[in-house]
């Protein structure tokens, strides 16, 4: 392929960050087909449509939010280099890519983060939000550091990575002051026909519940399912059930959702995996993630020492 020709692309990346040629327009004093026309010549360039348009809106394509990634950090260290080369000071920002797969719960996920944004060095959190199957493409095309999961990479996984251990927690059941109240004697018997909101059958959660639940020969009666689990709190805050989460977490969701503890099941076992294609990892925002969460976060509760493994494949 040839040289990339950057004017096209950082028209691209105004169009992509202002969200639409319009406002791009104003800000670069361009045309609005002048704009077009250096778009369409670099996806000519790159063999690849960046922006669809399924109304009146731009949006960026799967390859275009991977570009405009790159143009992002093309152009902000090309702003560096102009303020060290004038002397000035450059407030070098390291970035960190983060994807989440979409059933982690956000408390844990920001309790997990929060090391990275105390460091000296100034960090910028981009953080991506998917299905697991999809993060891992996505950090076996380097677009990502690292992602935050609640399970190792599966055995057979195309993608070379390594799994680190951050650590686990037990889970805990809540539910509202009135729910509590009529179900709390006899806990976990007391579950027996309780009105219940659960995780989709597919999840890690939800699986581990079910072995739990049919261990104790407790059939609750389940209200609803949910993918999502802040979604899911909302309804549990809401009084239609009793739900279970991450013990860790556990004053934040009693404050957040005016929910009461219920009880607990130290005996099930929610695992956070912090996943790379660095054995050893590098990256200081990553290495502070690991290491607060394996020595502060995770402590109490871990029950062998962390680490990371290679993938089986």
């Amino acid at each position: 392929m040839e040289a990339l020709n950057y004017h096209h692309l950082r028209y691209f990346w105004v169009v992509a960050r202002e969200g639409g040629l319009v406002p791009a327009g104003k800000v670069l004093r361009l045309s609005h087909p002048t704009l077009s026309a250096q778009i369409h010549a670099l996806e000519r360039q790159l063999g690849q449509k960046l922006f669809v348009k399924p109304g009146r809106k731009l949006v960026l394509t799967d390859v275009g939010r991977v570009v405009y990634q790159y143009a992002d950090e093309i152009f902000n260290l090309g702003r560096e280099l102009a303020d060290a080369v004038a002397g000035r000071a450059t407030g070098r920002t390291l970035r960190l890519n983060v994807g989440i797969a979409d059933v982690v719960s956000k408390r844990v996920v920001r309790r997990l983060l929060q090391p990275a944004l105390t460091l000296p060095e100034p960090v910028r959190l981009a953080c991506y939000e998917s299905p697991f199957d999809k993060l891992l493409g996505d950090l076996a095309a380097h677009t990502l550091d690292v992602v935050l999961s609640d399970a190792p990479v599966p055995p057979g996984s195309h993608v070379r990575a390594f799994d680190h251990l951050l650590g686990e927690t037990g889970v805990t059941f809540f539910g509202t002051k009135e729910l509590v109240r009529a179900h709390r004697r006899g806990f976990p018997r007391s579950l027996d026909g309780a009105p219940m909101l659960m995780p989709l059958e597919s999840l890690t959660l939800r699986r581990s519940l079910d072995e739990w639940l049919a261990r104790h020969r407790i059939a609750p009666r389940v209200v609803a399912e949910f993918e999502d689990s802040a979604l899911l709190k909302v309804f549990g805050g809401d009084g239609l059930g009793i739900f279970a989460a991450p013990s860790v977490v556990e004053a934040e969701v009693t404050a957040d959702y005016g929910v009461e503890v219920l009880g607990r099941a130290p005996e099930i076992r929610e695992r956070y995996y912090a996943i790379s294609v660095e054995r050893r990892l590098e990256n200081p925002a990553v290495v502070a993630i690991t290491g607060a969460a394996r020595d502060e976060l995770f402590r109490a509760r871990r029950r062998k020492p962390a680490g990371a493994r290679r993938a089986k494949r």
